[in-house]
């Protein structure tokens, strides 16, 4: 008997909202600051894959192990891996796993194991694929599955729900440490891979963007800021603006990792302008790059195609593909104009 659901299976997304949905049909979540993940155990084999389609089994070893000791023969879970460091997530010791070296990542696994936290069942344990089920189904089989599953098990944790907007919204009011915001999907849906069917929430409006090229500081060959860039519904990598808060320390170790990447293009699309009134020829200058990077940014204000200011640097996504940064991310938001101590008890 074979999983009835190939790893190949993309993940159901979110569309970004800037108010939280409200009304009868409506499950609410935390969202995790961590990876996305689906799980696929089918007999000794497990698979797990990102949200980009990669495999991630060799960056966590340790949750491979664990998925392989459940009593369930074949089940396909959705979760968020995250590393717990002294009671709270870490995105930056979760993205020291993504590293080449084997006897590196065994050492981190060791150092700082991984945890799981699971809010989705798409296969159950006798091999039955939930996809088409509403998610009022599927969240009761999740639960009863990690009820008799994840038991002795601390690194699998089910991730909690409500149905009570009041609650969501101390939630998102208490975002930071291990919550990146409060997700919203409708009871009453299936899983709809591949497609942004849920509602995500944040405080602060971030995107996704690629890395298309870079400008080097002033009078200096160290990187003084990142060029950055979404695809549009043609496919073509627009410059959309610059994002230049980067540590000095970080602008030196960066350097020599963009500058093996350097190839044109850089964008296919709108590309960078010129020096302004502001810049001196040099920093007019800039530097196109393989479209491999993909960073997460903080934003004020999208207008006109593009940030009307500079972006602030959050984050480094290499669990995210760069395909999967598009104009649409920051088009719909412009249309538009607590959990911690509960994630182990649901």
């Amino acid at each position: 008997m074979s999983l009835p659901i190939e790893p190949t299976l993309a993940p159901m997304e979110a569309e970004s909202v800037e108010e939280m949905p409200a009304g009868d049909g409506w499950q609410y979540e935390p969202k995790w600051d961590g990876f996305r993940c689906l799980v696929f155990r089918d007999g000794d084999s497990v698979l797990l894959q990102s949200k980009a389609g990669q495999p991630l089994a060799r960056y966590f070893p340790e949750l491979v192990e664990i998925f392989k000791r459940l009593p369930a023969p074949r089940y396909v879970l959705d979760g968020e891996i995250a590393v717990p460091v002294d009671g709270k997530l870490s995105f930056d010791d979760l993205l020291q796993r993504i590293h080449p070296a084997e006897s590196r990542v065994k050492k981190l696994a060791a150092q700082t194991p991984a945890v799981f936290i699971v809010f989705d069942l798409l296969v159950d344990e006798v091999g039955g694929s939930l996809v088409s089920h509403p998610l009022s189904e599927r969240r009761g089989k999740l639960e009863a599955f990690a009820k008799a599953q994840f038991e002795g098990e601390r690194s699998l944790e089910l991730s909690p729900a409500t149905r009570d907007v009041s609650q969501a919204r101390e939630w998102l009011a208490g975002v930071g440490g291990d919550l990146d915001g409060v997700v919203a999907k409708r009871l009453d849906e299936p899983y709809i891979s591949g497609e942004r069917a849920m509602k995500k929430v944040k405080l602060w409006r971030t995107a996704d963007c690629v890395v298309g090229g870079f400008r080097y500081g002033s009078k200096t060959m160290i990187v003084g800021s990142l060029l950055l860039g979404l695809y549009d519904e043609d496919g073509r990598l627009d410059h959309v603006g610059f994002c230049s808060s980067l540590k000095v320390s970080e602008r030196e170790a960066l350097t020599p990792k963009l500058e093996k990447l350097v190839a044109p293009p850089g964008f296919t699309g709108r590309t960078p302008g010129g020096p302004s009134r502001w810049s001196t020829e040099r920093t007019g200058e800039w530097q196109p790059l393989e479209p491999k990077l993909v960073v997460e940014v903080q934003y004020d204000h999208f207008s006109q195609d593009r940030f009307r200011h500079g972006t602030r640097f959050m984050r480094w996504r290499p669990d995210k593909a760069p395909r999967q940064c598009t104009l649409e991310q920051v088009a719909r938001k412009r249309r538009g104009s607590g959990p911690e101590s509960s994630r182990r008890n649901g």
